[in-house]
């Protein structure tokens, strides 16, 4: 069910309500701009990662900055950022299910769409879907780009399945699908090179077949918030596929560069705000942020501009902190910023996003495709 807003636009942040996903506008539309800076000079274009924000108006700012488009990973996503006028939308994941392949059919009809398959039944299901619907659907081929997760080997297979995808009257090739999402947080700048240099070597010698079969690749897609000024500097990447940046998140942090120094010059722009509900003793405070409120997965929270706090625990609705010594504890009621340690999936735990400048409550914006796993 939609929750009511946490806050009203000219409240100052600290009347917001607790637990709130809280995005500094200022830190926010750096990250817009700096991405945009940084492919410029490079011709890789920007297709943004829908899943990180969920968010229509977020997407609408990032096509205004030069994004070709979105990617999404499900078709209940993709029919979000279609019907709010979204104008080129790649799913960059396999779909199979025919009901979810009709809807996606249904969307070519209002705006450009495309899929991935690394399979040739899955191909065939999506040409029934598009036969059926009487429309085109573009299809890119996924090669696995190392990560060993979906996608066909680089190469012959994947050529054949291109061609069969351009021999169909209801299908057109759009290009290869090359994301390699575990070197997205690889501490060093090597480790981070090695991995994504064996991804732009698979995805060269496919392009390469595929011009010696006298087919087109018009997309190489891939890239991350981790990676993306490998791929962009390839030469054989086209697209990237960022999404976290906007944000960036506890994790995103741990990047680092050649001297040992965070690599990434995006801001931290997405928090979680939470209020201490108790301060049994000192040393000890519990916030309202536990499970619930933020994703845990790549490790706890960190608190916002407070080295002496340390989030030590999460349970459902609880987040114990703990307190440096000769360290001031939070009192009663006192709100704390949250990093969190993974961006998108503390987004999906929202109905809004408050947007704050100046610490005071800008603009609300609906994180329309929460939830959408379908």
């Amino acid at each position: 069910m939609l929750q009511p807003p946490p806050a009203r636009p000219g409240q100052p942040e600290s009347e917001i309500d607790t637990p709130a996903l809280v995005l500094d506008l200022d830190a926010f539309e750096h990250n817009l701009d700096r991405m945009a800076a940084l492919l410029a000079p490079t011709g890789a274009r920007l297709r943004a990662h829908a899943k990180t924000h969920k968010s229509p108006v977020i997407a609408h700012l990032q096509l205004a900055r030069g994004a070709v488009g979105q990617c999404v990973q499900k078709t209940a996503e993709a029919e979000i950022l279609a019907w709010a006028g979204v104008p080129d939308i790649l799913v960059s994941n396999e779909v199979i299910a025919p009901a979810k392949l009709a809807r996606l059919a249904a969307l070519a009809r209002i705006t450009r769409i495309a899929v991935c398959a690394d399979d040739l039944a899955g191909i065939a299901a999506i040409e029934a879907a598009a036969e059926a619907a009487r429309t085109r659907l573009t299809v890119l081929v996924e090669i696995d780009a190392g990560a060993g997760r979906c996608g066909v080997t680089p190469g012959p297979e994947a050529v054949a399945l291109a061609q069969r995808i351009a021999g169909s009257p209801h299908l057109c090739f759009g290009g290869l699908q090359a994301y390699q999402g575990s070197a997205q947080h690889r501490r060093s700048p090597a480790e981070r090179a090695a991995l994504i240099g064996t991804a732009v070597e698979g995805a060269r010698r496919t392009v390469e077949q595929l011009r010696q079969q006298g087919i087109a690749c018009p997309i190489v897609g891939g890239g991350g918030t981790g990676s993306f000024a490998l791929e962009a500097a390839s030469g054989v990447f086209t697209e990237i596929q960022a999404g976290s940046y906007i944000f960036m998140d506890a994790d995103y942090g741990r990047n680092l560069d050649e001297t040992g120094a965070p690599v990434s010059t995006f801001r931290q722009s997405l928090f979680v705000l939470s209020q201490v509900m108790s301060a049994p003793r000192p040393g000890i405070a519990v916030l309202d942020a536990g499970h619930k409120a933020v994703a845990v997965d790549s490790g706890l929270p960190l608190v916002w501009n407070r080295p002496d706090l340390r989030f030590v625990s999460a349970s459902d609705e609880h987040g114990k902190l703990e307190a440096a010594p000769e360290t001031t504890s939070p009192k009663l009621g006192e709100k704390l910023r949250l990093i969190p340690g993974h961006c998108d999936p503390t987004v999906d735990r929202y109905d809004w996003y408050v947007g704050v400048r100046g610490g005071v409550v800008e603009c609300l914006w609906p994180v329309a495709a929460r939830g959408a796993m379908g």
